[in-house]
């Protein structure tokens, strides 16, 4: 059985010359090894650490970007326009919420009575008297009209209209009424798609429709006029607010 052994190191002050040549070479052997085994660096652990630092605060970020909500509301006169505020929203990441509750955006025919808030306008309408394509009333003028919704002239004939307080009520009473009250044997739509129905279904009815829904078997008599289709804001709306009204009033 061979048995190593280990070349005692050199004593103080001792020459490597007076050691035998075999004790001389295992020494040289074991300084050698020696000098293969050194310490980490300093200076390369802290450019590692500095690398990777770089490496991380430099990544993409990736967070999902937040998605704004904005509540709206539109009179059933103005429901034409709330599609095209739905395709605004769409092309700029921004959720609607319909809520009648102080909406941020509410569409309506006109101006109201009172007007508090920022309003622009983002279209036209048309208000016009419509009747069935078998109802006896021809075109009508202006004071034939306002005969036949104020007096009901004709017995062969029944009037519809609206609530006092829906927006396309109130602009026919301003552009076709002039005061006069509209008779009380008027029957009440509660909305144009309402009115639009019942015009293709009864052939004697005469009713107001703005021309957005005009639509089916039916015909326009009487143009009370052209009205704006408003935006109403608050007092100070927000960026989103005020590039969905920029997109309404491009389109």
């Amino acid at each position: 059985m061979k048995i190593g052994y280990v070349t005692p190191a050199l004593a103080p002050g001792e020459n490597i010359a007076k050691r035998a040549p075999a004790q001389r070479s295992d020494l040289l052997h074991w300084r050698l090894l020696r000098a293969k085994v050194r310490r980490p660096r300093n200076d390369i652990i802290l450019l590692f650490l500095l690398s990777s630092f770089l490496l991380f605060s430099c990544a993409p970020n990736t967070q999902t970007p937040q998605i704004e909500i904005i509540s709206v509301y539109s009179t059933p006169s103005a429901q034409p326009w709330m599609s095209d505020l739905f395709t605004c929203a769409g092309k700029q990441s921004v959720t609607l919420v319909v809520s009648a509750d102080s909406p941020e955006i509410s569409l309506r025919l006109g101006e109201p009575e009172t007007l508090t808030s920022p309003a622009y306008q983002i279209g036209e309408e048309e208000i016009l008297i419509v009747t069935n394509r078998q109802s006896p009333v021809q075109n009508l003028s202006l004071e034939e009209a306002q005969t036949l919704f104020a007096e009901q002239g004709d017995a062969s004939v029944q009037v519809w209209g609206y609530a006092s307080e829906a927006d396309v009520q109130i602009l026919f009473d301003q552009l076709v009424m002039n005061g006069r009250s509209v008779t009380s044997f008027a029957r009440m739509a509660a909305d144009p798609q309402e009115m639009s129905d019942t015009l293709n279904s009864e052939s004697n009815a005469v009713g107001i429709l703005p021309k957005h829904w005009m639509a089916g078997n039916v015909r326009e008599v009487y143009s009370a006029g052209t009205v704006p289709v408003l935006a109403l804001t608050k007092q100070e709306p927000i960026a989103g607010v005020v590039s969905l009204i920029s997109c309404l009033q491009n389109d």
